[in-house]
C-alpha cells in the first residue's frame, strides 16, 4: 500500500490568518483552546498569548492556515465559556512580524 500524504497547505494556496481571542484568564483556558484545534486535527502556526489590562482577561494569538474549516473552528472558539471576543486579521498583523525576528 502506497501511503499518499497531504499537500501541505501553504502550496494548497491557502493564505495564513491571525485569530486574535479575548478570554477569561485562569488555568486551563489556553488548554480548551488548543484542544478545540487539536480533536479536528487543525494546525496551529504560532501561538502568542498575554494578560491585559488587570490580569482577569487574556489575549490569545493564533496563526493558522484559513482553509474551508476555519469558520466553523471561529463559531466553535465563540461557544467556549471563556471566551469573550474573536478577531480575525491578515498574517501581516504586526503581533507575529515582529515576533519572527526572534526566530530568525
Amino acid at each position: 500500500m502506497i501511503e499518499q500524504v497531504a499537500e501541505p497547505l501553504q502550496q494548497s494556496g491557502f493564505a495564513k490568518v491571525i485569530l486574535e481571542i479575548d478570554v477569561n484568564n485562569h488555568p486551563g483556558v489556553m488548554s480548551h483552546i488548543c484542544n478545540l484545534f487539536a480533536r479536528r486535527a487543525f494546525n496551529v502556526e504560532g501561538i502568542l498569548c498575554m494578560p491585559v489590562s488587570d490580569g482577569k482577561r487574556s489575549r490569545i494569538w493564533l496563526l493558522v492556515f484559513e482553509d474551508q474549516r476555519l469558520e466553523q473552528m471561529v463559531r466553535q472558539l465563540e461557544k467556549l465559556q471563556d471566551v469573550l471576543a474573536v478577531r480575525r486579521h491578515s498574517a501581516g498583523h504586526e503581533v507575529f512580524e515582529r515576533l519572527e525576528d526572534f526566530f530568525h
